[in-house]
């Protein structure tokens, strides 16, 4: 009858005794049951009569028999042991294909675009009564992280600081997109082409100042004909014109899904970098938290890396 919680807490040590010893109806049997010695029984059942000032049993001929005191406290302390039981047990498992949970996951706008859709079909599949929210990343993400109002946060995000955990699910390298039959640009785009054509640039997203960095260490002044705040419309806008838009490859193979644009190499070196998932500790053991992060890695990580804390927590 070990329970390590129960048994770590004295107090809870003479509820189980009081809970037991009016089951067992005597000493004899409340230490055989407990795997006490008599005498500590006796010296439990002592305490407890002294901390509640009450005999609470009392020898009769059918055994040890509770004073009306203690069966006016019976069922409290067996409800307070069932209490402590179920803090000191296992977590709920998660049950994907029962729960109605709502899972909300920061992402990047370019996250829209290459993870979203694939996400969600798979939740569709496999947690089909669960829902998904996708919210912005902004300044109020660790602490939407750390009070679980945001389950994930997925992209190349800066430093979150002490008790985030973040996880490698991919490296992203730089591509070329442009409209299939381009009227100056062939099956490859050169240097000199990139600087002569008109360009769309994405202000948005976290990797962009990885593209400005390389710009300027090339030396290329881009002639840009179009700012968009985000992905939203670029492959319409693509297909509609001959401008070139620099981004991401994945963002760029998703969008040339269609087949209506074409992708290519990029001139001039630009840095890759990591898409990673991150989550508060607060909810690193957390069932359906820890399903979700698998669900994400199994769909996008081809490295598996190990989680760790971005800053030691």
């Amino acid at each position: 009858m070990a329970d390590p919680l129960l048994d770590a807490l004295p107090e809870t040590k003479l509820l189980r005794l009081f809970d037991v010893l009016y089951t067992e109806g005597s000493v004899t049997g409340a230490a055989r049951t407990l795997g006490l010695s008599q005498p500590t029984v006796s010296i439990w059942l002592a305490r407890l009569r002294e901390q509640l000032g009450d005999p609470l049993f009392v020898r009769t001929s059918e055994g040890m028999s509770p004073t009306p005191r203690a069966r006016d406290l019976i069922d409290t302390v067996r409800a307070t042991l069932e209490a402590l039981r179920a803090i000191g047990g296992a977590a709920p498992a998660f049950d994907p294909m029962r729960s109605e949970r709502r899972f909300c996951i920061a992402m990047t706008d370019a996250s829209h675009v290459n993870l979203l859709p694939r996400l969600l079909g798979h939740l569709r599949q496999a947690a089909s009564g669960c829902s998904l929210r996708a919210a912005p990343i902004d300044d109020s993400l660790v602490e939407r992280l750390q009070s679980g109002t945001a389950d994930l946060a997925l992209g190349l995000i800066p430093e979150l600081g002490a008790g985030v955990y973040q996880q490698t699910l991919f490296t992203q390298d730089w591509v070329c997109l442009a409209r299939a039959d381009h009227p100056r640009i062939g099956g490859t785009l050169d240097l000199p082409a990139y600087r002569r054509e008109g360009h769309i640039e994405i202000a948005a997203g976290t990797g962009h100042h990885l593209l400005e960095h390389a710009l300027r260490r090339a030396g290329i002044e881009r002639r840009v004909v179009l700012e968009l705040p985000g992905f939203l419309g670029l492959s319409a806008v693509l297909e509609a014109g001959d401008l070139l838009v620099t981004v991401p490859r994945q963002t760029g193979e998703t969008l040339a899904g269609r087949g209506t644009l074409r992708l290519h190499a990029c001139p001039f070196p630009i840095a890759p970098f990591s898409v990673k998932q991150h989550w508060h500790a607060r909810f690193h053991h957390d069932p359906g938290n820890r399903w979700l992060r698998q669900a994400c890695m199994a769909l996008f990580g081809p490295d598996r890396s190990s989680p760790r804390p971005s800053t030691p927590a």
